[in-house]
């Protein structure tokens, strides 16, 4: 037998069912014991380099705390009189359903581990799984946890990992370029109002936004004009907020300091970078 009898056989029913339900209380308060442990180490791994100790060190205290209590139970049972055949067999009735009804547990244990051994993402980063964008606050055996741009935890069951999208800077960044008339007494005030907009996106839009803006120019364009450079960095797939919202009151802010302001001179793009912190695809 996996488990024995530990405590003595002439022990009566309610002394021996104190004892079991002692037990199982030791073994939650180990439980919390090891989080609260791993907690502690995980906050301790700030620097990014460690993400990956950090995605072990999480996969690792589920499968520990898993442990704790399949044991628990185990022994429960087997203290409480009870076959522990209906426990593991697979041939009877119970061990079937458990067996289907297991199925996805076993799916997500191995995609997890595969998630971790590929080197797919740590936590701490900020990805997209499945349509889902947020940063990896937890990988368990069964889930992993995205802490999500309005601070709500989503939980993706492992088995459902499909498309990963990775961003390794931890934000989508967008360029806005809003063209500067020739005069400079009217581009200082376009320049003015176009940061001043900006800032109110900053204070209006916190769950959108990852950092603060940064304004940058001007420069001299290709035809020989100048313009201004706002540079917004956002959630994954919160950029259309921004992209929308900022157009529609710039253009109009401008038009009432410039009436020859036009559309095209306000553009919004997201920025192509080359370099090796591109996106990584799964």
């Amino acid at each position: 037998m996996i488990f024995m009898d530990i405590f003595p056989d002439s022990l009566s029913l309610w002394p021996r069912l104190a004892l079991v339900l002692g037990m199982v209380v030791a073994a939650h308060i180990c439980v919390r014991i090891i989080r609260i442990v791993s907690n502690q180490i995980a906050g301790r791994m700030m620097d990014r380099s460690l993400a990956k100790a950090k995605t072990i060190n999480s996969l690792v205290t589920s499968t520990i705390v898993f442990m704790l209590y399949f044991a628990a139970v185990g022994i429960a049972l087997t203290e409480l009189g009870v076959p522990l055949t209906a426990y593991f067999a697979s041939a009877s009735v119970i061990g079937l359903a458990v067996a289907f009804g297991s199925q996805g547990v076993v799916q997500d244990v191995v995609t997890g581990v595969t998630a971790v051994l590929a080197d797919q993402f740590d936590v701490g980063e900020m990805v997209e799984i499945n349509g889902q964008a947020g940063i990896v606050e937890k990988m368990g055996i069964r889930f992993t946890v995205l802490r999500n741009a309005f601070g709500a935890r989503v939980m993706i069951p492992n088995r459902t990992i499909g498309n990963v999208i990775v961003y390794p800077r931890g934000y989508v960044r967008i360029l806005a370029d809003v063209s500067l008339p020739d005069d400079p007494a009217l581009a200082a005030q376009v320049a003015d109002k176009a940061r001043q907009v900006a800032g109110m996106i900053h204070d209006e839009l916190p769950g959108v936004l990852r950092a603060p803006l940064e304004f940058l120019g001007p420069f001299e364009s290709l035809a020989g004009g100048q313009y201004l450079r706002i540079k917004f960095r956002v959630w994954p797939g919160r950029n259309g907020v921004v992209e929308t919202v900022f157009r529609q009151r710039l253009v109009p802010a401008l038009r009432l300091l410039d009436p020859d302001f036009a559309d095209w001179m306000v553009t919004v793009n997201l920025e192509i970078d080359d370099s090796n912190e591109n996106s990584r695809h799964w």
